[in-house]
């Protein structure tokens, strides 16, 4: 059962629409006709906060947030095709619900590389951690993990090369690198040659018998900040400002995912555990208030965050979630121009616990009911409701692993 997964991890396209964590078949281009796909979602929401505050300790990061009330979400419009015997290429499209098009991925992959290599060049989520190279219809749940959402703002994307070794063992052994202009959160985009940020990782995973399969990495991204702002940022006299950092950014993260579906078949029952870790260190110079102040002086901190998560599915079409969030904004160490302005220990850990339940009519439609406790942010518990639909036309290929 993994080691057609492991096949799929090293050479499937990202675009896909089959909604199941282990996927049904699928259909795929002939050749060099184009598969055309369409993804359509949309969301209820109910909140008792406003959605835009950020979780406490990280001010300085953006938080994607969530929508009140009906929102039609993102569509997703894809097209994928071999191009030649060398080569295929993948295009997703983001259709936003206030209108306008966005570029989500648009790489050329080789096809003939060989020895288990594989290229690929363009714009693409990056390799990192678990959950990154997944697509928003193909999440367990409605929105990210707090840890992707800050760290992240949500999912990192590049525009650089990404080269994978699938090495030739029975067990699945891949090791990846990219090099790119650095334009996805943390980084910061800029004109100017050469590279901006960097990932290298490593994924290692087997079967156990036919009922069980596991995976873990690990990862390492670098980039820099510049002139990166922050705005309604707190400080030590109550007041909301904003702030400028410029300087180094780096991440390392670990991640699990261990799959077991009795006699191995999933179509009727299975059990998917997964958790993440990353923990990010930021060295530079932080301008305070640059509307008024503007004082700069030195500032480094180490944050963290993690998740675990279960999905369960207890019968045919059928599955529910539980899902745990940890944040740790960290301690930060700030220079003496100013220690009086910047908040350097929240004393606070965000967290928050989710509950979901989705049925899935077929493998290309979902309905979905999510409940959360969020406490990321201090004095203001906020009980979420979500009820989301996500629907799927066109061609499609498998997930990865």
């Amino acid at each position: 059962m993994f080691k057609n997964f492991c096949s799929n991890t090293a050479i499937a396209v990202l675009l896909s629409l089959s909604l199941g964590a282990f996927a049904a078949e699928s259909g795929s281009a002939n050749t060099f006709n184009p598969a055309f796909s369409l993804i359509l979602s949309g969301t209820y929401g109910s909140l008792q906060r406003d959605p835009a505050i950020p979780a406490t300790g990280f001010a300085m990061n953006p938080n994607p947030g969530h929508e009140q009330g009906f929102n039609l979400g993102e569509s997703e419009m894809g097209i994928s095709a071999s191009i030649d015997p060398q080569f295929r290429g993948v295009a997703t499209l983001a259709l936003a619900p206030e209108g306008g098009v966005s570029v989500e991925n648009a790489f050329v992959q080789t096809s003939s590389l060989g020895e288990g290599f594989n290229l690929k060049f363009g714009r693409y989520f990056s390799g990192l951690g678990y959950l990154n190279e997944q697509h928003a219809h193909a999440w367990d749940f409605t929105d990210q993990p707090l840890v992707y959402a800050v760290l992240w703002e949500n999912q990192l994307a590049e525009d650089g090369v990404q080269l994978k070794w699938l090495a030739p063992t029975e067990m699945f052994v891949e090791i990846g690198g990219e090099t790119g202009k650095g334009r996805g959160f943390p980084g910061t985009e800029r004109a100017k040659n050469g590279s901006g940020a960097g990932v290298v990782f490593v994924h290692i995973g087997d079967d156990i018998g036919i009922e069980h399969s596991w995976r873990a990495g690990a990862s390492l991204h670098r980039t820099r900040r510049v002139d990166a702002e922050s705005t309604d940022v707190p400080d030590l006299g109550g007041n909301a400002v904003t702030n400028l950092f410029s300087g180094d950014s780096q991440t390392v993260g670990m991640d699990f995912v261990w799959k077991y579906a009795p006699d191995g078949n999933v179509r009727d029952r299975y059990l998917k555990v997964q958790g993440e870790y990353f923990r990010r260190k930021e060295n530079g110079e932080l301008t305070y208030d640059t509307g008024t102040a503007n004082v700069t002086d030195t500032y480094s901190v180490t944050q963290s965050g993690w998740y675990v998560q279960g999905v369960y599915q207890f019968m045919p079409r059928w599955r529910s979630g539980l899902r745990y969030d940890r944040l740790d904004p960290g301690v930060a160490q700030v220079g003496a121009a100013n220690a009086a302005n910047v908040i350097a220990d929240y004393a606070y850990n965000p967290s928050r616990i989710t509950w979901m339940l989705d049925y899935s009519p077929s493998e290309f439609s979902r309905l979905r009911l999510q409940l959360a406790h969020d406490n990321s942010r201090q004095g203001l518990p906020d009980n979420q409701l979500f009820v989301q639909y996500i629907m799927s036309l066109g061609a499609h290929g498998a997930h990865q692993y």
